[in-house]
């Protein structure tokens, strides 16, 4: 099969090289089960659904491969990576240290408009999910993600890389499968709410305190969800 054009319209309308938009859809399908943990990524079938060759599928997957999400043994098929209890803890004690830190610089230098903002955006986020809870959908919460901003707003170029760039897609899964059941949903929202006000309180050492907390109690629901003993 042929591509039209080495471009596509994306889901937000604009024009993306294709390899990006499969790439995307790839990600979206791993983030919401469509294709799941140990899956096998069968790229004809994927570039069938897409309505492209097998070039862009192969080359999203080669991406997916450089930045863990799926995993590849020599003549074995490619897989969407298998979560376990103990890639889980060695991936959450490193967010347990890294955004403990994060927040604490965080707290230390976010404008005032900036915490603002943020609050505002967690409660428009908050109000979103409960508008749509206990509706079913395959659609990924994208807009909003409260690790990354305050990890962003640390200003610790090291640790944005760390979180935001080179791991940032595979802690999503883990932290997805964290607050996948309801009732840890509404927990993590109670924490991130706690953390927030600690930051806009200006207290660095509690917004530390309570970010380091909350990792580890995702930790540990991450553990039971994936029934191995649980983290301590």
């Amino acid at each position: 099969m042929k591509e039209k054009s080495i471009t596509a319209i994306d889901k937000d309308g604009i024009d993306a090289p294709l390899t990006d938009v499969v790439y995307q859809r790839m990600l979206d399908g791993i983030y919401t089960g469509g294709l799941p943990p140990g899956g096998v990524i069968n790229e004809v079938e994927l570039a069938r659904e897409f309505g492209v060759s097998r070039g862009p599928v192969r080359e999203a997957v080669r991406r997916l491969q450089g930045i863990q999400i799926v995993t590849r043994e020599p003549y074995m098929k490619a897989r969407v990576v298998t979560m376990s209890a103990e890639s889980a803890l060695e991936l959450f004690q490193m967010r347990m240290g890294l955004e403990g830190v994060a927040c604490f610089l965080a707290t230390q230098r976010m404008s005032d408009a900036d915490i603002e903002q943020l609050q505002r955006d967690m409660d428009a986020h908050y109000q979103s999910w409960t508008a749509r809870r206990g509706t079913p959908s395959n659609r990924e919460e994208r807009h909003f993600d409260l690790h990354e901003r305050i990890v962003r707003a640390s200003g610790n170029k090291r640790i944005v890389a760390a979180l935001c760039e080179d791991l940032y897609h595979l802690l999503r899964i883990y932290r997805r499968h964290s607050g996948s059941a309801l009732e840890r949903k509404d927990d993590a929202y109670d924490e991130h709410w706690q953390i927030v006000r600690a930051i806009a309180s200006r207290d660095a050492r509690l917004a530390e305190s309570l970010m380091r907390s909350h990792i580890e109690r995702a930790a540990n629901h991450v553990a039971s969800q994936l029934s191995e003993p649980t983290i301590q």
